[in-house]
């Protein structure tokens, strides 16, 4: 791993979150942060709606599309368009517990098939010249053992993949919600340390409870690349540090011009037929903490979402941050 590889700071696949306007509100924070796509379903992408799903802006490089599948001829077909649509890496999702993902044949399910996932991902890189990666959980149900997700690793890495994603947690396949798998299955980093140890010739990039950049700098000491989730979705600008110290850049994002950039983006986006809501929802925490902050998050919730709203909306709420008022607090008088 090079100084400036994109690897070593990245921002997880988060399913209705990591859509092309939260990708492009965030490279207006961060140029060398890795991005990465919702998970997408490699039949939706052979017969579905290629545009909606695939279509990013310039800007979002470096970007990585995650799909999902199980199906080796499939999952090639869906990562050679990927590859065509001009993503910089495949990412296959191995991590997901839903039910409904599950009942697809695909996701943290797959954990336990290893022979079927080493075909799917040989075939991927076949089909394709840029990376293919895995994303991956440590575990799945009663199957918690080092020496088993090592062999998972083992095996991938025999049909030529290089970059394994790892949640450095296990899954529940059944019991727990999607929600509560991010949260109560206990975190094992040194788990994920100790496959760097034992697999140096891979790059392993550890995912799961990273809240800082502070926390990521702490563990890069022991992997190669670490991936932030729902941390960045609640306060984008926790990555406002990342290009000068992960990358080595001079960018230095200001929130003011941040959401001026998103104004000029949203106005593009509405004149194609985007309803406000779609770009504004992702602008809730542009502010979190600041002067005005609140005042803004409350005037987008309550009126982007309204039929019609129009930019308007967010020139608005713009100028609440832009000049912020005091905030009012009523007290009640004692008696």
């Amino acid at each position: 791993m090079t100084p400036s590889s994109p690897y070593r700071l990245s921002v997880a696949p988060m399913l209705d979150w990591t859509d092309r306007h939260f990708r492009y509100l965030l490279r207006q924070i961060t140029r060398g942060t890795r991005l990465y796509t919702e998970m997408v379903v490699d039949q939706s992408i052979l017969l579905g709606d290629r545009p909606r799903l695939l279509d990013f802006h310039p800007e979002e490089h470096p970007l990585a599309l995650q799909i999902a599948g199980s199906e080796p001829k499939k999952l090639a077909e869906a990562a050679r368009i990927g590859e065509a649509w001009g993503y910089d890496e495949i990412n296959l999702n191995l991590g997901c517990p839903s039910p409904r993902v599950q009942g697809g044949g695909f996701g943290a399910c797959l954990m336990l098939e290893p022979v079927r996932v080493a075909e799917c991902m040989a075939a991927m890189r076949q089909a394709v010249r840029i990376p293919v990666t895995a994303k991956h959980r440590l575990g799945v149900d009663e199957v918690e053992d080092y020496g088993y997700v090592a062999r998972f690793i083992e095996k991938l890495a025999g049909v030529g993949i290089g970059v394994f994603i790892i949640h450095a947690r296990k899954a529940y396949l059944k019991g727990l919600s999607p929600a509560q798998n991010r949260t109560v299955p206990p975190l094992r980093y040194d788990w994920v340390y100790r496959l760097k140890q034992d697999f140096p010739q891979l790059t392993i990039v550890l995912n799961g409870g990273v809240r800082s950049l502070v926390e990521a700098q702490a563990h890069l000491k022991r992997v190669d690349g670490v991936m932030l989730g729902r941390a960045v979705y609640e306060d984008p600008f926790v990555l406002e540090q990342a290009d000068r110290l992960f990358f080595g850049l001079a960018h230095q994002p200001n929130r003011l011009e941040v959401a001026q950039a998103m104004l000029a983006y949203t106005q593009i986006q509405m004149e194609r037929g985007t309803p406000l809501w779609a770009v504004a929802r992702h602008m809730l925490n542009l502010f979190k903490g600041q002067p005005g902050g609140r005042a803004w998050r409350r005037l987008l919730s309550e009126r982007a979402g309204r039929r019609g709203a129009g930019l308007e909306v967010l020139q608005e709420a713009l100028a609440l941050v832009a000049q912020p008022r005091p905030e009012v607090s009523w007290v009640r008088e004692a008696r």
